[in-house]
C-alpha cells in the first residue's frame, strides 16, 4: 500500500514505514564487471577483419548501384537493414532509394510492388497506396496464396496512414490468409509467419531484429557469403563495445546503490541500457547510451519515488527542491532521499559539464529535462491522493502522456546528437509535436495495458484502461481493444509525420526507434519490471558471440 498522503519519514526507520513493492532483484548483479566477450587481440582482428569486409560489402552495393534490376536493388536494401549493417552505407541506400522513388518501370509483382513501397515509406518516401489496386479483383478482394508476397504485403501495409482503406483492407486479408496457412508449413517458416503477425517489421527494435534475422539469413540458399561475415563481425564488435558501457555503468550504478537507500526502486541498470540501445545503437553513440541510461535510470527512481513510494508532503519537498538546483535544500529531505538527490545532481551536472566539453551547444539541457520529468511525475500525485478517475482517455493522456518520458528521452537523443539538432528543432520538440504525442501515446498505453492487474492492487494513479472502463462502461477486455485502436492510430501518425518530413528524417526515425522499445518493452506484459522476461534476450545481445 501507498504511505499516508501527509506522513513524514525523518528520524524513522523506512524499512518499518514503508512497505514498497515487492520487485525481484536485477538478474545480472555484477555480471558485466567481469564479462571480457573477448581479448584485446581477438577484438582488434575481428576490427581488422571487419574493415576488409566492410569494404567488399560496399563494391556489392557499388555494382548493384549501377544496375537497372530492380529487384536486386530491393532484395538488398532489405537484406543489409535486416541483418543490421545497413547503417555503413546510409548515403549509398538513400542514393539507391531515391533513384527507385523517381523510376516509373514498376515490377508487376506483389511481393516486389510490397517491398518496395515499404522500404520507400520507411525512409520517408512519399508512394501512393494506389500502387496495390491492380492486385485486388472486382470485389475489392485480394487474391494471392504466395506466403512471401503475403508477409510482404503484411509489412506494407503497416505503413499506412488515416484513411488508406486499401492498406486497412490489406492487414485483414494477410492476417487472415498468413493465418490459416500456419498449420501447413515447416517450423522455421511457422517462426517467421508468427514473428511478423506478432510485431510487423516496421516496429521491430532493430538490434534485436539484427540478432533474429542473421541465422534466418545464414540459412537462405541465396545468401551472399561476405554480407553475412561482415555482419557477425559487426555484430560481435559492437557487442564488445556494449559490454564495455555496461562495466563503466555497473560501477557507476553499484556507487549510486551503495550510498542511497533504494529498496523502493527497480534495479534494472542492464535492462535500462538495453532499452536505450533499441534507440541509439551505432558505435559513435556510445556516450548517448551511457548518457541516457544515467539519466533515464533517475526517471525509473522517479516513477518508483513518486508513484509507490513518497509521502505527499515528500514529493512536494522533493519536487521544489529539484525545480531550484538547490544542494542545500537536502537538510529537509528524509534520511532516505538525501544521498539519493545529491547523486541524481552530481551525475546531471556532470553529463552537462561533459556536453559542454564535446562543444555540444545544448549543454544545460539535461538538467532541465531532469527537473520537467520530476514536473510531470508530481503532477499525477494530486490523482492519486484524491483517487481521482479522469473523465476520458483523452483527459487522462493530457498528463499522463508527459509522465511517459518519451518527450524528455528523444530530447535528450536530439541534444546529444550534436550539429543536426538545431535550437528550433528543441523548441519544437518542447511543444510535444504530434510525432512526440504519438510515442507517448504508444508507451503510456502500452504500459497501463500489461500492468493495470498489477498496479490497482495498491493505492495508485488511476491507468487509462481503468479510465476507458469508466468512460464507456466497459470491461477491462473490452477497454484493452478500445486502447488498441488508439495505439494504431498513434502508429499512423507516427508514419505521416515522418512522410511530411519537416525536420531532418535522422531525427524522426530517433523518435520512431523509440516508439519500437515501448512496443517491445509492453508487448506481452511490463518486461521492464518482469525483466525476467528479457533475459533470453538481453544474453543473445550482450553475452553470446555470433
Amino acid at each position: 500500500m501507498a504511505p499516508a498522503a501527509n506522513g513524514s519519514h525523518e528520524d524513522e526507520d523506512v524499512a518499518d514505514v514503508h512497505k514498497p513493492r515487492p520487485y525481484t532483484p536485477s538478474p545480472w548483479g555484477d555480471f558485466f564487471l567481469n564479462h571480457n566477450s573477448c581479448t584485446q587481440s581477438q577484438y582488434l582482428a575481428m576490427k581488422h577483419m571487419a574493415t576488409i569486409k566492410k569494404e567488399q560489402v560496399r563494391n556489392i552495393i557499388l555494382d548493384v548501384k549501377s544496375s537497372s534490376d530492380l529487384v536486386v536493388k530491393i532484395e538488398l536494401i532489405d537484406t543489409l537493414e535486416r541483418i543490421g549493417v545497413a547503417y555503413h552505407y546510409r548515403e549509398d541506400i538513400n542514393e539507391i532509394l531515391c533513384d527507385m522513388h523517381d523510376e516509373q518501370g514498376i515490377v508487376d509483382d506483389l511481393h516486389m510492388t510490397a517491398m518496395r513501397f515499404y522500404l520507400l515509406r520507411k525512409h520517408g518516401y512519399h508512394i501512393s497506396s494506389d500502387v496495390f489496386l491492380k492486385f485486388r479483383d472486382d470485389k475489392g478482394n485480394f487474391a494471392s496464396d504466395d506466403l512471401v508476397s503475403l508477409l510482404a504485403l503484411y509489412n506494407a501495409a503497416y505503413l499506412r496512414v488515416h484513411g488508406e482503406e486499401v492498406l486497412d483492407d490489406a492487414i485483414v486479408f494477410s492476417k487472415s490468409r498468413l493465418q490459416s496457412m500456419l498449420e501447413h508449413l515447416d517450423p522455421l517458416l511457422v517462426e517467421e509467419v508468427q514473428c511478423t503477425l506478432e510485431t510487423p517489421h516496421f516496429r521491430r527494435v532493430e538490434r534485436v531484429e539484427t540478432r533474429r534475422y542473421i541465422p534466418v539469413y545464414e540459412k537462405k540458399a541465396t545468401r551472399d557469403e561476405c554480407i553475412l561475415e561482415f555482419a557477425k563481425l559487426d555484430f560481435n564488435i559492437l557487442q564488445t563495445l556494449y559490454c564495455e558501457e555496461l562495466k563503466a555503468l555497473t560501477i557507476w550504478w553499484n556507487d549510486i546503490r551503495s550510498q542511497s537507500n533504494l529498496q523502493f526502486a527497480r534495479d534494472r541498470m542492464v535492462e535500462m541500457h538495453f532499452w536505450m540501445l533499441g534507440v541509439v545503437y551505432e558505435p559513435q553513440y556510445s556516450y548517448t547510451r551511457m548518457m541516457l541510461t544515467k539519466l533515464v535510470m533517475f526517471v525509473s527512481l522517479f516513477d518508483d519515488l513518486y508513484d509507490n513510494y513518497s509521502t505527499t508532503e515528500e514529493s512536494n519537498i522533493f519536487t521544489a527542491a529539484m525545480e531550484r538546483w538547490d544542494e542545500q535544500a537536502v537538510e529537509k529531505f528524509p534520511a532516505y532521499l538525501k544521498a539519493l538527490y545529491i547523486n541524481i545532481l552530481n551525475t546531471t551536472n556532470v553529463i552537462d559539464e561533459e556536453l559542454k566539453r564535446q562543444k555540444n551547444m545544448h549543454a544545460g539541457l539535461a538538467k532541465k529535462m531532469v527537473i520537467d520529468i520530476a514536473k510531470c511525475y508530481h503532477a499525477e500525485v494530486k490523482w492519486r491522493d484524491e483517487h481521482y478517475v479522469p473523465t476520458s482517455v483523452e483527459e487522462h493522456l493530457q498528463i499522463s502522456m508527459r509522465s511517459s518520458a518519451c518527450m524528455q528521452i528523444i530530447s535528450l537523443v536530439f541534444i546529444s546528437m550534436g550539429d543536426i539538432t538545431t535550437r528550433v528543432v528543441l523548441e519544437w520538440d518542447f511543444t510535444y509535436p504530434k510525432i512526440i504525442k504519438c510515442v507517448c501515446i504508444i508507451g503510456r498505453i502500452g504500459n497501463d495495458m500489461v500492468s493495470h492487474e498489477r498496479e490497482q492492487l495498491s493505492e495508485h494513479m488511476a491507468s487509462t484502461v481503468q479510465t476507458c472502463t469508466k468512460e464507456h462502461g466497459i470491461t477491462v477486455v473490452e477497454a484493452n481493444e478500445k486502447l488498441k485502436v488508439i495505439i494504431e492510430e498513434a502508429w499512423m501518425d507516427i508514419v505521416h509525420e515522418c512522410l511530411h518530413r519537416e525536420h531532418p528524417m535522422a531525427l524522426l526515425e530517433k523518435a520512431t526507434d523509440l516508439a519500437r522499445t515501448m512496443d517491445f518493452m509492453y508487448k506481452r506484459e511490463d518486461a521492464y519490471t518482469l525483466s525476467f522476461s528479457l533475459k533470453e534476450t538481453l544474453t543473445s545481445l550482450y553475452v553470446n558471440f555470433i
